[in-house]
């Protein structure tokens, strides 16, 4: 899924060769992979799921279109790149929540093979470097004088972010997928066995547990909690959105979400995979296949929704507008009061763009093939782009001081600015 530079090839037959080849390879696979998840399930369901799969992920009859190729057009604003920096290996190649924290002066990221940098804000300049050889899966996410990051092995690992020391190192349930959050020295992680796991963040003491059931077949992929007033709220492949207590992982509430809906296991995929966001006393989230929401962060009452809507990268917001890039590529402007689309941008179509980053009256977002690209919040119109790498971008763009950071899955790290 990770690599889609076969699908911009400029020739039509390659293209064809090149889906056709992917879905040979896959089907006897997917064959084996629903047959162990899917048990006593039926044939003709079982037909059905393949064959949505095949469709995922070759294109489908829904999605035989390869990634809209880039068109020039006369830029409105001028983007200079501050600093190109490069953190061994990224993702390296693979679907993983590797993404930038921005702390103490400093940005931290971490790659694949265990190592983990802290850079200059303004330079870029390596400040302190950490070789784990830990495989990195989800992080890092910023404590109060640590770094924390959890592996594919289902460990969590705590770094000093002065120095980049290992502080502990603790085992969990499965492999962590997610960006752990850490709220009054409490470090919540996200499992993808469907766990959320407390652990102290001074020692890595687990201080509780919280199970929840994870359907046989979903995207792969874990929304980060969010944390607010003493609650830990996530989204899960249930298309549920659920509240523990931070003192004690009890059960708060739970809304239903995304409604399941088709007959075959691919058409009811709803997962909740977005991380959330919180503003003024409301949560918004959104759903692959499942639209997006609005829920009180008090009792979990839904305030609207909008079914329309299927994502799965991420959110972000200004001070009255959500934005989002959908799952074929469209950024959207949704009003925060109603959930309706204001604009949408359809020139970047299946580009595979991040969730956007949002400063001033900019809209800015990366795309399969290094490009960043900076939208008009006011219509969704393009004013610039800069290629910074030549391969994808995932991870969505951070901004600080009308910076823009930008994390590669081929471990470049860049800082923008439009001049």
């Amino acid at each position: 899924m990770s690599n889609y530079s076969s699908y911009v090839s400029q020739a039509k037959g390659k293209r064809r060769k090149t889906k056709g080849f992917f879905a040979f390879c896959f089907l006897p696979c997917a064959f084996v992979a629903i047959t162990l998840l899917t048990g006593c399930t039926a044939i003709d369901t079982l037909g059905e799921s393949i064959s949505g799969i095949t469709d995922y992920f070759s294109g489908g009859e829904d999605n035989t279109a390869p990634p809209s190729l880039l068109v020039e057009y006369t830029p409105e604003i001028q983007i200079d790149v501050i600093w190109k920096e490069s953190v061994g290996v990224g993702a390296d190649e693979q679907s993983l929540k590797l993404i930038p924290v921005i702390g103490s002066g400093k940005i931290l990221a971490a790659d694949r093979e265990g190592v983990v940098q802290a850079r200059s804000l303004t330079t870029g300049d390596l400040l302190w470097e950490t070789e784990t050889e830990v495989p990195f899966s989800g992080g890092p996410g910023l404590g109060e004088g640590t770094v924390i990051l959890g592996s594919s092995d289902a460990e969590v690992v705590a770094l000093n972010i002065e120095t980049g020391a290992v502080l502990w190192k603790v085992a969990v349930s499965s492999e962590v997928l997610s960006v752990p959050v850490i709220a009054n020295h409490i470090v919540i992680v996200r499992t993808t066995d469907g766990a959320v796991i407390a652990l102290d963040e001074k020692a890595g003491g687990k201080l509780w547990s919280y199970e929840h059931a994870v359907p046989a077949l979903s995207v792969r992929g874990t929304g980060s909690p969010l944390i607010v007033e003493g609650k830990v709220i996530g989204g899960y492949d249930s298309g549920k959105l659920m509240a523990l207590r931070l003192i004690d992982g009890k059960y708060a509430w739970e809304t239903s979400i995304a409604i399941p809906k088709g007959r075959s296991e691919i058409e009811r995929l709803v997962d909740l995979d977005v991380d959330p966001i919180a503003i003024n006393g409301v949560i918004y989230v959104a759903s692959y296949q499942g639209g997006i929401a609005a829920i009180s962060e008090v009792d979990g009452d839904v305030l609207w929704r909008n079914e329309s809507i299927s994502s799965h990268s991420g959110l972000s917001n200004d001070y009255r507008y959500l934005y989002l890039a959908d799952s074929q590529s469209h950024v959207m402007q949704l009003d925060q009061r109603s959930g309706a689309s204001l604009w949408k941008q359809k020139d970047l179509h299946q580009r595979r763009l991040t969730a956007p980053g949002v400063y001033e009256n900019y809209v800015v977002v990366g795309d399969l093939e290094g490009y960043v690209h900076w939208l008009s919040s006011t219509d969704g119109r393009q004013l610039g782009r800069v290629q910074v790498t030549d391969g994808p971008i995932d991870a969505q763009p951070i901004v600080v001081d009308n910076t823009v950071y930008v994390y590669a899955k081929d471990g470049t790290l860049a800082a923008l600015k439009v001049r």
